[in-house]
């Protein structure tokens, strides 16, 4: 029995079956060759959306992936709540976007925090997408403002945008080209009705909101990478409730808010927490206002988390 191999990028996986996009343009549903375990990760699923990956396929039988290249960088969560393991939600991406409204389902600052720290611990640039502003009211406005303000302070890319009326669609296209970005964000956020106001072609499932919870329906059951006109990919990925942080040590997490990261080096102790030490130059940039109290906040919430004591990774 002949074999042959070639090249491809893991545009679906449904945890047994596999997308992958070959170097000659043809699109293989492949499964997965034994067991892989990949160096330092204890993950749901050893190959994700993303990845570089040899295929090999035999003259009879389905093709399977051989082996998955090194990877230049990958985002990751805890799987859930509850779970012991992680989850990788895209691998080889180029900046990550997280879309959040101020309507409804509401995103929490908490929530942005946490998703932006993982970005800056995997040194991947985020985008933040406020979508929904055709439904703001006068409050919401100012808060959305206060915002925005606050995150383009500390660095990040910050994008208005209306999947329902067009606003400021042409700017995320700008942002998106020629890139392979990752949209993540809640259920029901528009995640998908921007991607399709980006590239009408995609034609992605959009949900709906429910009257009760306020909160989104999952339509994305699996992550996805879609190739988009003008050069690029998106990868569309299922809704996130919570975001947990995984493989990462406490003593770094005030590294990971760009804010702290430039003045903790003037923290009287080199091994300061920046939670209750004399000296500290983070709480005294917080008491000023110079360090947002929210920001702050979240950064103690990511402290005081269950994580720090579960000790599995």
């Amino acid at each position: 029995m002949t074999e042959t191999k070639t090249n491809g990028l893991v545009l679906r996986s449904t945890g047994s079956w596999y997308t992958v996009l070959l170097d000659s343009g043809e699109t293989l549903e492949c499964r997965l060759k034994g067991k892989f375990r990949m160096k330092g990760i204890k993950s749901t699923n050893p190959v994700a959306v993303g990845d570089k990956v040899e295929v090999e396929s035999p003259d009879s039988g389905s093709p399977v992936i051989k082996t998955i290249f090194q990877r230049d960088n990958y985002l990751i969560r805890k799987a859930t709540r509850l779970s012991k393991q992680s989850h990788i939600i895209a691998a080889n991406i180029d900046q990550a976007v997280i879309v959040v409204t101020l309507a409804y389902p509401r995103t929490s600052t908490g929530f942005i925090d946490r998703f932006l720290v993982t970005a800056e611990a995997y040194h991947i640039p985020a985008i933040i997408i406020f979508n929904k502003t055709d439904l703001y009211d006068d409050e919401l406005s100012l808060q959305h403002k206060a915002m925005i303000d606050l995150y383009e302070r500390i660095g990040y890319n910050c994008i208005n945008t209306s999947a329902k009326t067009g606003e400021n669609i042409i700017n995320v296209k700008a942002v998106l080209k020629e890139k392979i970005s990752l949209f993540a964000g809640h259920s029901g956020v528009g995640k998908s009705a921007i991607a399709n106001a980006v590239d009408s072609s995609l034609n992605l499932r959009t949900g709906v909101i429910s009257d009760v919870h306020k909160k989104g329906k999952h339509t994305t059951t699996f992550a996805e990478m879609h190739p988009i006109s003008g050069g690029g990919f998106l990868v569309d990925t299922p809704g996130i409730k919570e975001f947990g942080l995984v493989d990462m040590e406490k003593v770094e997490i005030a590294q990971r808010f760009p804010e702290m990261r430039s003045i903790m080096h003037k923290c009287r102790f080199n091994n300061c927490t920046h939670v209750n030490e004399p000296g500290c130059a983070v709480k005294e940039a917080v008491e000023k206002g110079i360090i947002d109290k929210t920001r702050y906040r979240n950064y103690l919430g990511i402290l005081d988390d269950d994580y720090w004591n579960e000790n599995i990774y």
